[in-house]
């Protein structure tokens, strides 16, 4: 499948351009193996299967999920305490420093995905208008912004812990198509997340592509259904048509 590049196109930040949940298990396994030595009889391989159940458990509540990805210290803390008791451990000190760790391991594990900068670079250089749609804090999401020289892409940045709302809300969308001068119609929109970068933009009439970055495919009986579906995002340098 080939098609034209629009005038406009909004992008997501994590996994899309940055390499970050890619990255996460990793960072659990690195800490886990770490800390698994400071509580007696504790294995590494334990510790990690329940973080990693606890953290799905954490984020797949919407309220939990917008109150954490705006205080990610605090839901870290959370989610290593809640698989702590789950195991059975009064360690309240170990399960900070663990999750303060994760913290550092991670952000020095960020780094950008082969190919998105010079994708983004690409389409900026061929006069398309590029939007930054991100959910967050503003201060971790900005620092990441800066850190790897981001800002300079994009036509229009919108944070959520800057804005004051975050993606599925329509305010997100009509904001950035305003300071952009695009009309949905005119206008892509690329994410990893079915329901805040598929659904809600499709509601606007925004044509939406699914980052498929893990490459699980799309959910059985998905309700959700995008307009079309990539692994990374340098494949659209080599769909477009001109």
């Amino acid at each position: 499948m080939s098609f034209q590049l629009p005038p406009t196109i909004l992008f997501d930040l994590d996994d899309k351009i940055l390499a970050y949940d890619a990255v996460a298990e990793d960072c659990w396994e690195k800490v886990c193996y770490q800390f698994a030595t400071k509580v007696p009889g504790l294995v590494s391989g334990q510790l990690l299967d329940v973080i990693m159940e606890t953290r799905r458990w954490y984020w797949s509540d919407p309220e939990r999920n917008r109150r954490g990805r705006l205080d990610l210290h605090a839901a870290r803390q959370e989610v290593v305490s809640a698989a702590f008791a789950r195991l059975g451990i009064n360690a309240p000190m170990v399960a900070n420093e663990l999750a303060d760790s994760y913290a550092v391991v991670r952000e020095k594990m960020v780094k950008p995905i082969p190919g998105a900068i010079e994708t983004l670079g690409q389409f900026r250089d061929e006069g398309v208008k590029l939007g930054l749609v991100t959910n967050g804090s503003a201060e971790l999401q900005r620092a990441k912004i800066d850190r790897f020289g981001l800002g300079s892409l994009f036509g229009c940045i919108l944070i959520e812990g800057e804005f004051g709302v975050g993606k599925p809300d329509e305010r997100v969308y009509r904001h950035s198509l305003e300071q952009l001068k695009a009309s949905p119609s005119e206008t892509w929109m690329v994410g990893d997340n079915l329901a805040l970068d598929v659904e809600a933009p499709q509601r606007l009439g925004i044509w939406s592509i699914w980052v498929d970055w893990a490459q699980t495919g799309l959910p059985n009986q998905s309700l959700i259904q995008p307009d079309h579906i990539i692994h990374k995002i340098a494949e659209l340098v080599s769909k477009a048509d001109g």
